[in-house]
């Protein structure tokens, strides 16, 4: 299996119709990305928190809640590409959108090229407007581990490591920022958002299996240390 098949950028489709969200899936998995789906605003907020996606495919007229309502809960915390595909082609309701915080507008019908087109151009722009630490296109090496944020690929001496899409976030967003403490709750916000249990419990769990991957021995690790009561730190070159 090709590389390319790990540590893949992973899109939320909020759609309610199972025929127009099965398509663009089978589109988006064809085309290398992991793709989640929910059909309504609950189970949207539910995938968005499990899961940190780093785009979001929204269809406007969900069955529970209007799609802009998203946009805003959203918005208020992440900033994470949401790309409005929606049968609303008015100037109004799109001009709603994009003034709460959508990053695109596509009205239906549209095109697969297009569509994936947009996607590739937010993705770019989010990775460009990343925070502090390591550019989008820079490479982390500590040791024998390196992380090529801009490939999001992860090698350990000649051998790719794969990971889920939590925890590379995990490992990318340590790399990002290469020596510093981050705190546990500053992790938890990251990733899985402002909403998310103040238990570590998630994190340790991830943690461990990142650890399982990259450390010969997890109990001492040589890559990504505990600083006991505050956080991690992934160690310098």
């Amino acid at each position: 299996m090709s590389s390319s098949n790990y540590n893949k950028r992973t899109i939320l489709v909020i759609e309610d119709d199972k025929s127009i969200s099965s398509f663009i899936c089978t589109a988006l998995q064809s085309s290398g990305y992991t793709v989640l789906t929910a059909a309504d605003g609950v189970q949207a907020r539910q995938m968005f928190a499990s899961h940190g996606p780093e785009l979001i495919l929204l269809d406007l007229g969900l069955p529970d809640i209007d799609g802009v309502e998203i946009i805003k809960g959203v918005r208020e915390w992440s900033s994470v590409p949401i790309i409005v595909v929606s049968a609303r082609g008015r100037e109004t309701d799109k001009v709603e959108a994009l003034d709460f915080g959508a990053d695109d507008y596509i009205t239906k019908p549209f095109g697969i090229s297009e569509l994936t087109a947009r996607i590739r151009t937010a993705l770019r722009h989010a990775d460009r407007a990343s925070g502090s630490g390591a550019p989008a296109d820079d490479i982390v090496t500590v040791g024998d581990l390196t992380i090529d944020i801009g490939k999001r690929r992860v090698t350990l001496g000649e051998n790719e490591v794969r990971f889920t899409a939590i925890e590379y976030k995990i490992v990318s967003l340590l790399a990002k920022n290469v020596g510093r403490v981050l705190t546990y709750d500053y992790i938890i916000k990251e990733i899985w958002g402002p909403y998310a249990s103040s238990d570590n419990q998630i994190l340790r769990v991830n943690m461990a299996n990142i650890r399982r991957k990259l450390e010969e021995n997890p109990a001492e690790p040589r890559y990504i240390v505990t600083e006991l009561g505050v956080g991690y730190r992934m160690m310098e070159k």
